[in-house]
């Protein structure tokens, strides 16, 4: 059961943003259910040990400009960073007893659950500074909080939308959207794309990334979208059944089933950049290079409406303090300091990813308010968190709980299926069964 993006050379700047790491190894993580753990106050002073994934260099030259400078403004907290080769990075905090567990550690943002649920990470209530915690985007809350208790906070957000070639849907007669509030429906994207159809020499004029491969997180992340615009989710009440496998969830997945004759499988990942498709279905990430190939022709729109309003999923890494750790309020100290403007602004600089805190997205030239990137903003402005979705939200969260590393899986191994060919309800149906399975075995996760 692999969860890997597939081909390296295509994993970009955003798709490290994104957090799409393996998480098999964590469904092989059972036990769990530990007590509620919290880590020790400290001094508040001496060494503090900080693990972070080893993306791509850029983010990697913020995050150890930030240590740098954090050590060299004050004396009382010293900063050690260690970074782990991003592909290991989830399984050797997967493999580490919570004890050998650094103060401070970085973690994929659907992994948390789990993690908690092993006793690796304490609530950083108490030890991160009110500021702080209520600088930080609502979105970006509702994935690091269990029961009221903050987990994970993080420096930079993600977020889905449509690329447009705006000559292309010109010449096509295509009118298009041009905010949240005027999406396309379902229908109404279908006869865009037999419209544009209309005008392209070998009729494929969408993209949704099929080079990631849709059986990874990028299946989930990209097409649970289609689940929650269509009034579904992938869990509701800790139960896949009846939520993920509703009349209106299998009407959708036909929908996007029998787009598949339009779709450019763009296999060099450059099919929009090139001007081949007319739309791209992908994240924030891929802005630098359709901006610099499509200038002013490049706009950007929310996903289809299959009923509840437009949906994009969220989320990515965040920063969080290790159970077994012996010195929280120095881990606070520095995790208030890697949260500040100066920090958030470099490092969603690096990796062109949507600032996860309110003052820093504010400033962003890309993301304030007649920003380019404007509709990632106001999509995440509207949070659901990860049950209470209705059509006045946009933002979800995928499931908070120890067992998304399953819910993933069957869930996107479905989408590829279908996407194959499948009948949506069989695969389904299928998917939600086996959801309920591990969940039933399971206890249903529950974290105490």
């Amino acid at each position: 059961m692999t969860m890997i993006i597939g081909n390296r050379k295509h994993r970009r700047t955003g798709l490290t943003a994104l957090a799409l790491l393996p998480l098999a190894a964590l469904a092989a993580c059972g036990g769990g259910g530990g007590s509620d753990t919290s880590a020790e106050d400290g001094s508040g002073k001496g060494t503090i040990s900080v693990w972070a994934h080893q993306g791509q260099a850029n983010e990697a030259a913020a995050l150890q400009n930030a240590v740098k400078s954090f050590n060299s403004s004050q004396s009382d907290v010293k900063a050690e960073l260690k970074l782990i080769p991003e592909n290991d990075y989830t399984k050797t905090i997967t493999t580490t007893d919570a004890s050998e567990l650094p103060d401070v550690l970085e973690f994929d943002g659907p992994t948390m659950a789990n993690f908690v649920y092993n006793s690796k990470l304490a609530p950083v209530d108490g030890h991160v500074s009110a500021k702080t915690l209520g600088n930080v985007t609502d979105a970006i809350k509702a994935q690091g909080e269990i029961d009221g208790k903050h987990y994970g906070l993080g420096m930079f957000d993600a977020g889905l939308g449509m690329y447009a070639n705006k000559k292309l849907l010109d010449a096509a007669g295509v009118k298009y959207p041009t905010s949240v509030d005027d999406a396309w429906t379902a229908e109404e994207f279908g006869k865009a794309l037999d419209a544009l159809k209309g005008k392209d020499s070998d009729g494929k004029v969408l993209d949704i990334s099929e080079q990631y491969g849709l059986a990874t997180e990028w299946g989930t992340f990209g097409f649970s979208p289609i689940v929650w615009s269509a009034g579904g989710g992938l869990l509701k009440d800790g139960k896949a059944e009846g939520a993920l496998d509703s009349p209106d969830v299998v009407s959708a997945m036909k929908t996007f089933q029998s787009w598949k004759p339009y779709v450019d499988p763009n296999t060099d990942g450059n099919a929009f950049a090139k001007s081949k498709v007319a739309l791209s279905w992908v994240g924030h990430w891929n802005y630098p290079a359709y901006s610099e190939a499509l200038g002013d022709d490049l706009v950007v729109l929310p996903l289809p409406d299959f009923g509840k309003g437009p949906k994009t999923g969220q989320g990515s890494w965040a920063w969080g303090i290790g159970a077994a750790g012996k010195n929280g309020k120095a881990a606070g100290v520095f995790l208030d300091y890697l949260l500040n403007d100066t920090n958030v602004g470099a490092m969603t600089k690096a990796n062109g990813a949507v600032p996860a805190t309110k003052s820093a997205l504010a400033k962003s030239e890309l993301y304030k308010k007649g920003g380019p990137l404007q509709l990632f903003a106001d999509q995440l402005a509207q949070p659901c968190g990860d049950s209470d979705i209705s059509a006045s939200c946009v933002a979800v969260t995928r499931p908070v709980t120890a067992g998304y590393p399953t819910v993933t899986a069957k869930f996107n191994t479905a989408v590829n299926s279908i996407y194959g060919g499948a009948d949506p309800k069989e695969a389904l149906q299928k998917a939600a069964r086996a959801i309920d399975r591990d969940f039933t075995d399971n206890a249903g996760y529950e974290i105490p």
